[in-house]
C-alpha cells in the first residue's frame, strides 16, 4: 500500500521554518539597516533646511545647501556598509539599493516638507532628530571600527573628519550662510 504524499500548502502562513531561517537578517545586516535608518532621519533634517531656504526666497543658500550636503552625504554609504564588510558578508544589488533609499532617499522628501512647511517649532525638532539620529550612527561605526580596526587608525581618521567638519562649517559661514 502506497502513501499518500501531501502536498506543501501554499500562500500566506506557509513557509517553512527552514524558509525563515534562510531570510533571516544578520546581525551586520540589522546594524546596517539601522545605520541606513539614522542616516536617512538626519538626512530628513537636511532636506528641511533645504526647502525652508527655497520657501523664503533664499535660493543661492539652498543650492549652496543641495552642493555641501551632497559632497558629505556621497560618503555616507560607506557608513551603512561597513557593518556588513567588517563581517565579510557581501550585500546583494537590491540591498545595496533600498539601504541607499533608506539613507538618501528622506533628503527628497524633506525638501518637499520644507518648501510647504516653514514652522520653527517643527524646524526645532527635525534639527534635534536629525543630531540624536546621526550621535547613534556615530556610536554604532565606533563600535564596529573598535571590533575590526586597529584604535590609533580610527582616532586619526576621527579627528580628520571633526576638522573637515569644521573646514566646511567655515567654508559655508563665509559663504553667507
Amino acid at each position: 500500500r502506497r502513501r499518500a504524499v501531501q502536498a506543501r500548502p501554499a500562500g500566506p502562513g506557509a513557509a517553512t521554518s527552514a524558509e525563515l531561517a534562510h531570510r533571516a537578517r544578520s546581525q551586520a545586516g540589522s546594524l546596517a539597516l539601522m545605520i541606513a535608518t539614522g542616516i536617512g532621519l538626519h538626512n530628513f533634517a537636511e532636506g528641511l533646511a533645504i526647502g525652508n531656504s527655497a520657501a523664503q526666497g533664499e535660493l543661492s543658500l539652498a543650492v549652496l545647501l543641495i552642493i555641501g550636503f551632497g559632497l558629505h552625504n556621497a560618503t555616507e554609504g560607506f557608513g551603512i556598509v561597513a557593518p556588513l564588510a567588517a563581517e565579510g558578508e557581501r550585500p546583494s544589488w537590491p540591498t545595496l539599493l533600498l539601504l541607499g533609499l533608506i539613507g538618501g532617499g528622506p533628503t527628497f522628501l524633506g525638501t518637499i516638507v520644507g518648501q510647504h512647511l516653514v514652522n520653527d517649532t517643527l524646524s526645532i525638532a527635525f534639527l534635534g532628530l536629525a543630531a540624536g539620529s546621526i550621535l547613534f550612527v556615530v556610536i554604532e561605526l565606533l563600535a564596529v571600527a573598535r571590533r575590526s580596526g586597529p584604535k590609533a587608525l580610527t582616532t586619526w581618521c576621527i579627528l580628520l573628519g571633526l576638522l573637515l567638519g569644521f573646514a566646511t562649517d567655515a567654508v559655508v559661514t563665509a559663504a553667507g550662510a
